[in-house]
């Protein structure tokens, strides 16, 4: 069908109303994920076949994304495909109502999937120091990271707690409790755990006496909660909670159980940044010919 094509999208959305990016069960009725507005604003440009949005990489309630990505299949009826432009700007116009916002879009071969194709996904994850009441945190930072009382945290022991998590490991001890992939292997490689200075837009305005921190996390993939998890251990590291030692036991535990109760950092500070792709794996040999915007 030469008119059918798949496409891999980048996108973008604040988490804080949504139920994660994954299609939410129709039974839970009031809540929806990401994935049913984005497969809502394709039905808008009337394809003929069917409508399955395929999520790079799952995140959960009130988790962000700077840059999460899917593939889908549009077939249009007697006309030729989208470019690349004309579907980011007519997906935006039909989600101008909520907080997703496509960034680019790549038309990609009819056997690439943008789950099983990634080369990487990086986590970023957000805390602000010296926050005595959260109604002291600026609007602009609200519910986009973690606002802690302490006005500094050992970061030498957060670096050193840090550099064990790097490398191949079995994550076991970092895996939800209530984890609904028992399955999946828990053997991964951090190839990047970092921590440096952050920043805020109204940090440099109006309030200076806040301090920012990035926690940066790259790899394949990700147990489930494994980031926040990550960092919760190494924010308790940096408020002497925990000893580096302390870290390195809960790591070579390999148990979820082994994991201390309620030390999990909270969703809202949370970003995925990036999800990476070989630049081969994106090439699509045959460019589609330019056509009119598609109503609106």
């Amino acid at each position: 069908m030469h008119n059918l094509a798949r496409y891999l999208i980048f996108f973008q959305y604040i988490g804080t109303k949504y139920r994660g990016v994954v299609k939410i069960p129709p039974h839970q009725l009031g809540h929806s994920g990401v994935q049913e507005h984005l497969e809502e604003a394709i039905k808008r440009l009337r394809p003929v076949n069917p409508v399955s949005l395929s999520v790079s990489s799952r995140t959960d309630r009130g988790v962000h994304a700077l840059s999460n990505s899917a593939h889908f299949d549009l077939q249009r009826k007697n006309d030729k495909p989208f470019t690349e432009d004309v579907l980011v700007k007519a997906l935006n116009f039909h989600l101008e109502e909520q907080q997703i916002r496509v960034t680019h879009a790549n038309r990609v071969p009819d056997d690439f999937h943008a789950r099983y194709c990634a080369q990487s996904r990086t986590y970023v994850y957000r805390i602000a120091l010296g926050v005595t009441h959260h109604t002291l945190l600026p609007l602009t930072d609200w519910n986009l990271c973690w606002s802690l009382r302490n006005t500094e945290l050992d970061i030498d022991a957060m670096h050193e707690a840090a550099a064990l998590l790097v490398g191949t490991h079995d994550f076991s001890s970092f895996r939800a409790v209530n984890s609904d992939l028992p399955f999946k292997n828990p053997v991964k490689t951090m190839d990047v755990v970092a921590i440096q200075p952050g920043s805020s837009f109204a940090h440099s305005h109006f309030h200076r006496r806040l301090q920012f921190w990035e926690l940066t996390f790259k790899s394949r993939s990700f147990l489930y909660k494994q980031v926040r998890r990550m960092t919760g251990v190494l924010v308790a590291a940096g408020q002497g909670l925990l000893s580096v030692s302390q870290v390195k036991q809960i790591l070579d535990a390999r148990d979820t159980l082994a994991f201390p109760q309620g030390m999990a950092a909270p969703a809202h500070g949370l970003f995925l940044k990036s999800v990476d792709y070989k630049e081969s794996d994106l090439l699509f040999s045959q460019k589609p010919d330019i056509t009119e915007d598609p109503e609106t």
